[in-house]
């Protein structure tokens, strides 16, 4: 069952004329002048963040792919509800061959194929709607396509009194919120920090603005050699 299935979800709005100003005004114009964080904050943390094996979800323009894949990339998947999303970047990244998804991440992810050794989710989180803990479902289900230890990063913007979010931001945040673009009225800092422990090891966040800006290992319980894979006993590396 969907969350919040009333709220109409923020990937419907994003049809092919959406996207054909996508770049200029979400990328070149919010982040800077309303949000105070630079894109190239957003791209920097992705160049260094990606593996040969990546699969980015919730796709948007395909603007960070475009830009930050390296020529070696061996592998790349696309992860999205909006088919016009999905199209859109797979045609801009068309060089690499993307494998494409079409998948509802509210809900358990039914794709069958390998692991993925890094994952991006940037600007998805403050589009689902409800609270932060409904948001860890969803967490919960894309990381499925990340290998144990595999790298997961991303963005999201912030609905925190305690950031550093002015009169501009504030307005348009609220009318995002009011038109079920935007779904992050509790996302606060503290929440956000709840949720990646939650799933994730070796967590890091940079505040920039009003954008968080954060990267982790996915957990594992269990190690892994060649094909064989067993529980790791609390008691294997104590000390004697």
């Amino acid at each position: 069952m969907h969350i919040n299935e009333h709220k109409l979800p923020a990937f419907n709005i994003y049809n092919s004329q959406i996207l054909q100003v996508y770049d200029f005004w979400v990328l070149g114009m919010t982040n800077l002048f309303f949000w105070k964080c630079p894109t190239r904050v957003i791209t920097e943390k992705f160049e260094i963040s990606l593996s040969k094996n990546h699969i980015d979800v919730g796709v948007g323009s395909g603007y960070f792919l475009d830009h930050c894949l390296k020529k070696d990339t061996c592998r790349i998947g696309l992860v999205d509800a909006n088919k016009t999303c999905l199209s859109a970047t797979s045609k801009r990244i068309k060089r690499f061959r993307p494998e494409t998804y079409v998948a509802d991440i509210r809900d358990p992810l039914n794709v069958e194929t390998e692991q993925f050794d890094s994952m991006s989710l940037n600007f998805v989180l403050h589009g689902l709607p409800g609270t932060m803990d409904e948001k860890s479902v969803v967490l919960g289900n894309v990381l499925k396509l990340l290998r144990p230890g595999g790298k997961l990063f991303g963005s999201t913007v912030l609905c925190d009194s305690s950031l550093d979010t002015g009169v501009a931001a504030k307005t348009l945040m609220k009318i995002y919120n009011k038109f079920g673009i935007y779904s992050n009225q509790s996302d606060t800092l503290n929440e956000l920090k709840k949720v990646l422990n939650e799933h994730l090891d070796y967590i890091e966040i940079d505040i920039v603005g009003c954008v968080a800006v954060f990267s982790g290992s996915k957990k594992s319980t269990s190690l892994e050699m060649d094909n064989i894979r067993f529980p790791v006993s609390p008691f294997l590396f104590s000390e004697q």
